[in-house]
């Protein structure tokens, strides 16, 4: 089997999206681990947590997630595991991603822009990516037209799409990208191939990017899957990092007040998107229901009223008709 580059394993640098080399020297790998066998039969093997190696990528991720900050502090990495590409389709994986490398390069005046970036997705997901590749129905890749990939330094953002298994814990995966000549593409873009030859891959931002997106024509030579990072978070995760229920503690009942519009924003970031839809719909049921109870009682009231309205004439009218007869009586009695 070939040996993929070192370059092409472990090259990240902790300042500008690329790792440092850690496979020059020897780095123990566990292969026998039953809490992670989901991992190991398909062929990954789990980095020691000693080894130079499991170290660069545990800080790149720290990083990825501001490594002094209190959201770091929060995410424990329980197990870094390692494409070693051991079957023969996954090899030859591989070397398609070299030969593309190299033919980009050549293109672009000897440079492939290679980089790292985050996947994040269900476990499930992320086995089938590593033993048959991506595929344009992966439910976290974004649409069925590109693989959208977290920047190294933005590796949050892949835990945010990422699913938390029976055990409770989350997996990203760290590829390695081919982006050679980029080209921005807006939101939601229904592009499956580049505008022109001279493009390679496309950015939501070519100053400062957030995404790298990989059109699904390019989507198994241009991404190659390198480790799966195994991590346990808290319960809450929203787009602004971890939410918990005593985070904000207010002095007075005046304080800490938000519009309508900001606590939906927030509780879609709780709870997400269907289930603050649901939320709305029960409440706008409920709000229903309670017009409708309201207007019968205000009908009762009314009907009530009217009731009470005609007694009090007729008991008027009755009055009246009683006081002209008792005058026609008194009348005739003084005619006697």
């Amino acid at each position: 089997m070939s040996q993929i580059p070192v370059e092409d394993q472990v090259a990240m640098t902790m300042n500008n999206d690329e790792i440092a080399d850690a496979t020059s020297e020897s780095n123990p790998v566990d292969s026998c681990s039953d809490d992670f066998e989901f991992f190991t039969k398909i062929g990954l093997t789990k980095l020691q947590e000693p080894s130079l190696e499991h170290t660069i990528i545990k800080a790149s991720f720290c990083t990825g997630i501001g490594d002094q900050s209190e959201l770091a502090k929060k995410i424990n990495i329980v197990a870094i595991h390692k494409n070693s590409h051991s079957s023969r389709s996954r090899e030859a994986r591989a070397d398609s991603f070299q030969v593309f490398a190299k033919a980009v390069a050549d293109k672009c005046g000897g440079d492939a822009n290679l980089k790292y970036g985050w996947y994040g997705a269900s476990r499930n997901e992320i086995c089938e990516i590593v033993m048959h590749g991506f595929s344009w129905c992966n439910t976290a890749a974004g649409n069925r037209y590109s693989i959208s990939l977290s920047p190294a330094k933005f590796a949050f953002d892949s835990v945010l799409s990422s699913e938390a298994d029976e055990n409770g814990l989350r997996h990203v995966l760290l590829c390695r990208v081919i982006l050679g000549k980029q080209e921005v593409l807006t939101a939601n873009s229904n592009q499956f191939h580049p505008t022109s030859p001279e493009f390679d891959s496309g950015v939501d931002d070519l100053s400062a990017p957030r995404k790298y997106i990989v059109w699904s024509v390019y989507m198994n030579t241009h991404i190659l899957p390198s480790y799966v990072i195994s991590i346990k978070t808290p319960c809450l995760i929203g787009s602004q990092g971890f939410l918990e229920a005593n985070t904000i503690k207010p002095n007075s009942k005046w304080e800490k007040k938000i519009t309508r519009k900001q606590l939906i924003e927030r509780m879609k970031e709780i709870a997400g998107h269907q289930a603050v839809a649901a939320i709305v719909d029960l409440f706008a049921k409920k709000k229903s229901l309670l017009r409708g109870q309201s207007l019968n009682f205000q009908l009762s009231i009314h009907n009530f009223l009217n009731k009470s309205t005609r007694m009090k004439v007729a008991a008027a009218a009755a009055a009246k008709a009683k006081q002209e007869l008792q005058k026609a009586v008194d009348a005739e009695i003084g005619g006697l």
